[in-house]
């Protein structure tokens, strides 16, 4: 490419990884983030002093040899991140009503696990396993590690539904819901979420599970540090209010409304309808628009923020999703359509790591689904503005969340020292991602390639990045800077040097 001045809008995972790779090979890089923090979802945020993650909870397979610290040192993370290793032999617990489910690391433990829970059914926690690996075999990120990519296994999983596939592999019901107990991590909706997604995720993880001691934003800041040691500038307080064209190409973004910065290339790591908002041009054509602007999103939630007092929470090892199977007798499928009278269906309960031996937890988080409708009537206003009513309906769902925890956790409301909350609302002040969603567009296996968004656009030197672009969460966003980069850098060149970093 003859030009090498790119501007990334937005400093989550995906434009701080693109901006990483390309600086790494001679681009000039200015990253422009709106807000005061960088880092999207690795943002933290502190209240009377503790510290809270906002949506990086935990990583997986960044075990030595994994694909994930590989990638790490390829980032400039190691060393400047510390881990914090989830229990092994049950990183996560299911619970359906009063029944409870501990998830191990490693395929053959998990194997037996399945077995022990559910006898006679091994060979179809066998068979599901050997599925997952198919589809994790096919992610770019695995050719990290040197496996061939399965483009037949991908192409297959991305057309059929999770439960499809769960479905064809056992006939035990009470599995089948166990196998999926961990989808509030990618919005899972029955009859229209890929397998492949619910196969990364559960590869991820399976090999290996941790928390980062101390805060995710600290990735965030290490990346910021690698782009900056090549020259790239991470600029925070920096809107991108219009990406400038001429009659056939982005010339310039401007920032806040008023100075412009001129460029080669643009790069979004916003969502994307909020990228065809920066976009007045006839090179987008109005059926583009739509169909981009009318894609499904994935949930939003509601969140409690605990600080529990002094010595009160033992450091709970695990994460644990809590479905009502009296209420919602399919869950954990159907729990996103609760009303406000059975409001919670589900939870996912998780302590924040201080350090790499935690033995007490200082803070933690309650998560359940929330859609933007239920929150409508305060659009349009902001933090901190919305009003007695607002504040109001947030004490009622969060007692109400903190009533159902407390059934599996007895200790936890005398362990409350505070608590704060957010709503989908939130999400769309910080995150900008459309309708508070938590993962941005939907992955709908319903829509065929119309619900895909491309991480090319109509404009030839404007791209996309970002969890609607590939997927969500670690794996998928780094893999979709690796996609949109290979327009700037071959393929073979980026992971070359990305296994180069993982042989040092």
């Amino acid at each position: 490419m003859a030009g090498k001045r790119v501007v990334v809008i937005g400093s989550g995972l995906g434009g701080l990884a693109c901006g990483i790779i390309l600086s790494r090979n001679g681009y000039e890089v200015t990253i422009a983030e709106q807000g005061a923090q960088i880092g999207g979802c690795l943002q933290c945020f502190t209240r009377r002093g503790a510290r809270f993650e906002t949506g990086m909870h935990f990583i997986g397979s960044a075990a030595p040899g994994q694909p994930m610290h590989t990638m790490m040192r390829f980032l400039g993370l190691e060393g400047e991140v510390k881990l914090s290793e989830l229990d092994t032999d049950g990183y996560n617990v299911v619970t359906l009503g009063d029944d409870s489910f501990r998830i191990p690391n490693g395929r053959e433990a998990f194997i037996s696990r399945m077995g022990e829970y559910f006898p006679g059914e091994q060979d179809s926690a066998r068979r599901y396993m050997d599925a997952v690996a198919r589809v994790a075999g096919a992610s770019p990120l695995v050719s990290v590690a040197g496996a061939e990519a399965n483009s037949v296994a991908q192409a297959e999983y991305q057309q059929r539904s999770i439960d499809d596939v769960i479905g064809s592999l056992t006939t035990d019901e009470t599995m089948a819901r166990v196998l999926v107990g961990d989808s509030p991590l990618y919005s899972a909706v029955r009859g229209r979420t890929p397998f492949s997604i619910h196969a990364f995720i559960t590869d991820f993880y399976n090999q290996s599970s941790y928390r980062i001691a101390g805060g995710s934003d600290a990735i965030a800041r290490a990346m910021a540090k690698q782009i900056g040691a090549r020259g790239g500038r991470v600029l925070t307080n920096s809107k991108v209010t219009r990406i400038i064209c001429d009659s056939t190409r982005a010339t310039a973004v401007e920032i806040n409304g008023e100075e412009s910065i001129e460029c080669d290339y643009v790069i979004s790591d916003a969502h994307p309808a909020r990228t065809l908002d920066l976009l007045e041009t006839k090179l987008i054509r109005p059926a583009f628009r739509h169909r981009i602007c009318g894609l499904p999103q994935t949930m939003g939630c509601f969140a409690v923020y605990i600080h529990f007092r002094d010595g009160a929470a033992k450091y709970m090892n695990h994460n644990h999703f809590h479905y009502d199977t009296t209420a919602c007798p399919t869950a954990p499928w159907g729990c996103e359509a609760h009303t406000d009278a059975n409001w919670p269906l589900n939870y996912l309960y998780m302590h924040f790591s201080d350090d790499i031996h935690p033995t007490h937890a200082k803070t933690g988080v309650l998560l359940a689904y929330m859609r933007m409708e239920e929150v409508a009537k305060w659009a349009g206003t902001s933090v901190g503005h919305r009003g007695a009513d607002y504040e109001e309906f947030k004490r009622r769902k969060a007692e109400k969340l903190i009533s159902m925890a407390q059934r599996q956790h007895p200790e936890l409301r005398d362990g409350i020292l505070h608590y704060y909350t957010s709503t989908p609302l939130t999400y769309l002040d910080y995150t900008g991602t459309a309708d508070g969603s938590m993962y941005g567009v939907a992955k709908d296996i319903t829509l065929g390639p119309g619900g895909r968004v491309p991480h090319r656009t109509k404009i030839p030197n404007v791209f996309q990045t970002g969890q609607s672009i590939n997927s969500h969460g670690m794996l998928g966003v780094l893999v979709g800077a690796i996609v949109t980069c290979r327009d700037f850098v071959s393929e073979e060149e980026i992971y070359r040097q990305i296994n180069a970093a993982g042989r040092e």
